[in-house]
């Protein structure tokens, strides 16, 4: 995410039952799939404190985005499922549009943000899949697509606040497990990494010799010097066929 995706009006979200000082007192089995547990499990201290951190930037009267119930969203989805990992930055800086996905907002976000309407753009120019007008990619990420920021909250109003907070461990940790696992016969499970920019570009080392997809970043800052006419999406499913995956169906369904 990129501070000039940020041009929105500001408006109130609602409270979630659970606060961030809650969510640090839970298990981790509470917090995400059985198999993400295990494999953050080395960075459970890590994550403790960058929760407590967000409780403490809530009492002392910020507002931090996404929700509660949304900033570990991108752990929901079984790391076994995985086969797509798109890298994002972190997240939109406006109430209500951050969900807990890489690039995704609340289905009831309008306008939509311009790095994700470039994307759009791109996705139409490369499979001929019309732009939705809503910008919930859940679709994705149920299909295995983890959408994840490299640092997973906000402070509302300030985009890249949240950097060097901790929360680079532990996206770090995720980043290495998704590349390091492994079959029963010790192949490697269809995997195809998308870093778009040279923030997502820095995690390459983390992914162990997996087929990357990379180029600019989709903001309207980059996206003409890279981003648009680079094909991702085309480039990602064939990636994976060639890895025995199926390809991701990229188009969304409405939300009604």
């Amino acid at each position: 995410m990129f501070e000039s995706d940020a041009l929105f009006e500001l408006e109130e979200e609602p409270a979630d039952a659970v606060g961030f000082a809650e969510l640090a007192a839970l298990p981790l089995t509470e917090l995400m799939a059985a198999d993400w547990a295990d494999a953050l499990e080395t960075v459970d201290a890590e994550l403790r404190s960058v929760l407590s951190f967000l409780a403490a930037e809530v009492a002392a009267g910020h507002q931090v985005l996404p929700s509660p119930s949304n900033v570990l969203r991108a752990f929901k989805q079984p790391l076994a499922e995985v086969k797509v990992l798109i890298v994002g930055q972190d997240p939109y800086p406006t109430p209500g549009h951050a969900i807990g996905l890489s690039f995704a907002v609340d289905a009831r976000t309008r306008p939509i943000p311009r790095s994700l309407a470039n994307i759009y753009r791109e996705l139409e120019s490369d499979l001929g899949i019309p732009a939705r007008v809503h910008g919930d990619l859940s679709a994705w990420a149920s299909q295995g697509v983890l959408l994840l920021n490299r640092v997973m909250s906000v402070r509302a109003g300030a985009a890249g606040s949240h950097r060097g907070k901790g929360w680079e461990a532990i996206t770090t940790a995720a980043v290495t497990a998704v590349a390091n696992r492994r079959t029963a016969d010790g192949g490697r499970p269809p995997l195809v990494a998308v870093l778009w920019g040279k923030d997502a570009d820095g995690v390459r080392p983390l992914l162990s010799g997996a087929a990357v997809v990379s180029s600019a970043h989709p903001s309207p800052l980059s996206a003409s010097r890279g981003f648009f006419g680079s094909k991702p999406f085309s480039m990602i499913n064939q990636l994976l066929r060639e890895q025995g995956s199926a390809g991701v169906t990229w188009e969304l369904p409405p939300v009604v």
